[in-house]
């Protein structure tokens, strides 16, 4: 068959994946990995809200009151008062006039790119963006025209040198999925009105995470209003599963009116709505959990970097160690497991070819001795000390 020969050849090039058995332990910042207790450094529950007694108490009350299924999409059964809360809340925090629930991020950004462009508009896409981006503007049928990562100097040169569309829309993501880095949102807002485009700001990574409030890429910058379109996950920092969408009343009105993955699907469950509600209120009202997660994001980038690593990020919870091919980033990430660390390699397609990495991402969870930990471990691994490198250490 087929798609054996083409698993082989996953397989010879180090690009074959499989899947892990997961168990989160406590909210202390450690998993059971395939049976085996380890330090996780490797979720996006960037702030511990997924384990946090408060958003689990809401989630089982509301299924107790409510059920396990919405029973419908959201435009016949399935919106209850409990998702008009939390679309109300979620507006709030972005500090948009409205907001649209959708079941994931991938088809809150399909949304968004196959409703307001279209044949005859122009989409402005960073090469870094996520795949849920990249396959949102292919389905789109609008003119995508990709400018180099972050290069606000490309993106005015393809801004003048593709003109006569209805629409142009300048579409990145906030935080960078697999860099860790910030788009530079001032430049693109600077484009945007120079050039007469919309903006739309993929804030996955940076809702609850950026900003003195938690509230994103553009409260990072401080420009407030300046994006048209605002679209986030509750999968995350917020700690659930979901998507959203945020901005202007009629934009959001012309979403539900236009959007297929939003009418032609079943709503969220009332138990993970109310989940994600609780912890939206709680990263508007606890901001020592982002405080402590970006000392500690701080202090392992420049550990790192001081050790001689190749380390993307910085300035957020996503740090990226390059490693160059699949291979080398899969031993490093083998080297790690045995230090009691589970950070998984990430290879092609999910970053180009030539730049397989470990993603570390770290959690409101971890402690000084969590970090003392990894840094000793890569200092191990670089000094290529065998005997070290073969050690199990346990996790305390």
């Amino acid at each position: 068959m087929i798609w054996e020969q083409e698993l082989a050849a996953l397989k010879e090039n180090g690009l074959y994946r499989q899947l892990q058995s997961v168990e989160t332990l406590n909210g202390n910042g450690q998993a059971l990995v395939n049976g085996q207790k380890m330090l996780m450094f490797a979720s996006n529950n960037y702030l511990g809200l997924a384990q946090d007694q408060r958003v689990i108490e809401a989630s089982i009350q509301a299924t107790e009151r409510f059920g396990t299924g919405s029973t419908g999409s959201q435009l016949t059964t399935g919106h209850s008062i409990i998702h008009e809360k939390l679309e109300t809340k979620l507006a709030q925090f972005k500090q948009t006039e409205a907001a649209i629930l959708l079941n994931t991020g991938y088809m809150a950004n399909m949304a968004a790119l196959t409703t307001i462009v279209g044949k005859g508009d122009l989409i402005l896409s960073d090469e870094g963006n996520h795949a849920s981006i990249i396959d949102g503007c292919r389905l789109s049928r609008a003119e995508t025209v990709i400018y180099s990562h972050a290069d606000l100097d490309d993106l005015e040169m393809k801004l003048q040198s593709n003109r006569g569309f209805k629409r142009t829309l300048i579409v990145t993501d906030g935080v960078f999925s697999m860099d860790g880095d910030i788009a530079p949102l001032p430049g693109i807002v600077d484009l945007a009105e120079r050039y007469g485009a919309l903006i739309m700001v993929d804030d996955a990574h940076a809702t609850g995470v950026l900003g003195k409030d938690g509230r994103g890429t553009s409260e990072h910058f401080g420009l407030k209003g300046k994006v048209d379109i605002e679209m986030g996950t509750l999968s995350k920092a917020i700690g659930a599963e979901g998507g959203f969408l945020a901005g202007s009343r009629s934009l959001i009105d012309f979403i539900l009116n236009k959007a297929r993955p939003f009418i032609f699907s079943t709503a969220l469950s009332p138990g993970i709505v109310a989940g994600a509600l609780a912890a939206v209120e709680i990263i508007m009202t606890e901001p020592e959990r982002r405080e402590h997660l970006q000392c500690m994001s701080r202090r392992l980038y420049e550990e790192l970097i001081s050790l001689g690593y190749t380390v993307t990020g910085g300035e957020t919870p996503i740090l990226g160690i390059i490693c160059g091919k699949p291979e080398q980033a899969t031993l490093l990430s083998k080297d790690l497991h045995k230090y009691g660390i589970y950070a998984p390699a990430i290879r092609p397609p999910t970053v180009p070819i030539g730049t397989s990495r470990i993603r570390l991402t770290l959690m409101a969870q971890h402690q000084e001795p969590h970090i003392d930990h990894v840094i000793c471990a890569f200092k191990a691994i670089i000094s290529n000390d065998r005997d070290n490198r073969e050690m199990t250490v346990p996790i305390g």
